[in-house]
């Protein structure tokens, strides 16, 4: 366990002596999207070793914010949030808002790592906009990426969550997007729009029509970012 403190009965301290250690707040994050188990928590923060994430869930176990949870398939258990850490779900939503309206996007944008997009792509997808009762296959390429890097399929079945294949998954391909990588995270992030990209020849599309004219609507962007409408008013 981390022996750092700060020897003060101040809340603030006492707050940061648990949530300072380097990926408790993104643990957190990961778990509160529907991760539980080990590697669904490392796939969402790729940059973590696995010893490293292993010391952090037994601190963050110590420390009362996470418990593990018993399969009811009986296979791998998992992680689940404490009553305490959930109180902070509104606090991390309000610090994330902050920083995504205070650091600059450019800043940010030095940092692309198309598989993490891809990873919180996925879970934000709004499944009810898309064609019902049937799987819908979105394939995204980015071409300025190595060969084995550069595609990605985003797979959706009828009444399953959204699946990340890294690997063709040998389905019919319903929408073809080709993109830049920054221009993808930039209008998913909020910090442009997909329209935006589009337009400037960025990100390009071909495949089924309904798909594409409903793109704003499936596609949902970063919960940080403010509404279209209030970037309008403020550019």
């Amino acid at each position: 366990m981390s022996n750092d403190c700060y020897n003060s009965f101040c809340p603030i301290a006492k707050a940061s002596e648990l949530l300072h250690p380097r990926w408790t707040l993104l643990i957190l994050v990961e778990i509160w999207h529907g991760a539980s188990r080990f590697n669904e928590i490392r796939r969402g923060l790729p940059g973590i070793s696995p010893t490293l994430l292993s010391k952090r869930l037994r601190e963050m176990q110590h420390n009362g914010l996470v418990a593990r949870s018993a399969s009811d398939e009986g296979g791998e258990d998992g992680y689940v949030t404490t009553e305490m850490a959930n109180g902070l779900v509104p606090i991390v939503h309000a610090l994330g808002k902050w920083a995504h309206r205070s650091v600059e996007a450019e800043v940010s944008l030095e940092n692309l790592d198309a598989g993490l997009l891809m990873w919180n792509m996925r879970r934000k997808i709004d499944v009810l906009a898309l064609p019902k009762g049937r799987t819908t296959v979105i394939q995204f390429t980015y071409p300025e990426l190595d060969k084995e890097r550069s595609n990605y399929w985003l797979v959706a079945k009828p009444g399953q969550a959204v699946d990340l294949c890294l690997l063709d998954p040998g389905h019919e391909v319903d929408l073809f997007i080709r993109a830049d990588l920054k221009a993808m995270t930039s209008a998913w992030m909020g910090w442009s729009t997909l329209r935006r990209e589009i337009d400037a020849e960025k990100i390009m599309l071909v495949g089924n029509n309904r798909l594409i004219s409903s793109l704003e609507k499936w596609m949902v962007g970063c919960a940080y970012a403010e509404p279209a409408v209030a970037r309008a008013k403020a550019a």
